[in-house]
């Protein structure tokens, strides 16, 4: 559990829908649940611009028994060679993000679980902060870091991911540790998922080399229902 000045420990409101929830060691996650904290805090008169989209639309669900070790290759691909696989990097805190692509330069809080078992997400009055999810592996670590970020804020607008979804395979993101360690990941896919079908596995389950998992909301923000649609979801892995 991450220390209780380092996030907010209370739900997320506004333009949301339902909060994540985390079971046991593995996060539990309906894209309902992913979806609910990467927005804005409240309603807008006007309709925000719509957050670019990536080009592989409406991932595939997935479904079935939790994968292990080597039974996770990369995204798109055939898995590297054992040689091929970068050596994990020893835990250490991650504490900011750069995406040079989309201007993103920002520090990251740790984030973990509500005492009713839903996923700390970054307060809305800092739209512009990213978090890492701290029970699961760290940056650099074998494994899948997993990062996230509100889309938009009716406070800031245009928040920390709202361009995340325009990112391509090959795209860099460094993120830097409290080790003074920076480690570089390249993009090898950027999916969009609807929230009935979030990949959970993909994204919290495991890895054998170390990978990193960026996550936020897209599509078009429904005004009836307050929330949107789907996913997006940045799949990268360290560079060698």
């Amino acid at each position: 559990m991450v220390r209780s000045s380092d996030v907010t420990t209370t739900r997320a409101g506004g333009r949301h829908g339902k909060p994540w929830r985390a079971a046991g060691a593995v996060v539990v996650v309906t894209l309902a649940m992913i979806g609910a904290g990467m927005i804005g805090a409240s309603l807008k008169t006007t309709p925000s611009p719509r957050p670019p989209q990536p080009l592989a639309q409406a991932g595939p669900e997935v479904t079935g028994p939790a994968v292990t070790g080597t039974d996770v290759p990369p995204v798109d691909g055939e898995p590297a060679a054992d040689g091929d696989v970068p050596a994990g990097l020893a835990r250490s805190a991650p504490t900011s993000i750069e995406i040079p692509k989309i201007g993103v330069n920002a520090t990251i809080m740790s984030l973990g679980t509500n005492p009713d078992g839903t996923v700390q997400v970054p307060p809305l009055e800092q739209a512009d902060q990213a978090g890492w999810y701290e029970p699961g592996a760290s940056p650099g670590e074998t494994g899948n870091a997993v990062i996230v970020g509100h889309v938009d804020s009716a406070k800031l607008g245009p928040a920390v991911f709202f361009d995340l979804g325009s990112l391509v395979p090959g795209d860099t993101i460094t993120v830097r540790r409290a080790d003074g360690k920076p480690v570089a990941f390249k993009v090898d896919s950027v999916k969009s998922y609807p929230k009935t079908s979030f990949p959970t596995e993909l994204v919290y389950g495991p890895n054998d080399r170390p990978g990193l998992r960026v996550v936020t909301c897209g599509g078009q923000f429904d005004q009836a229902a307050k929330s949107y649609p789907d996913n997006v979801v940045v799949f990268a892995t360290l560079a060698g």
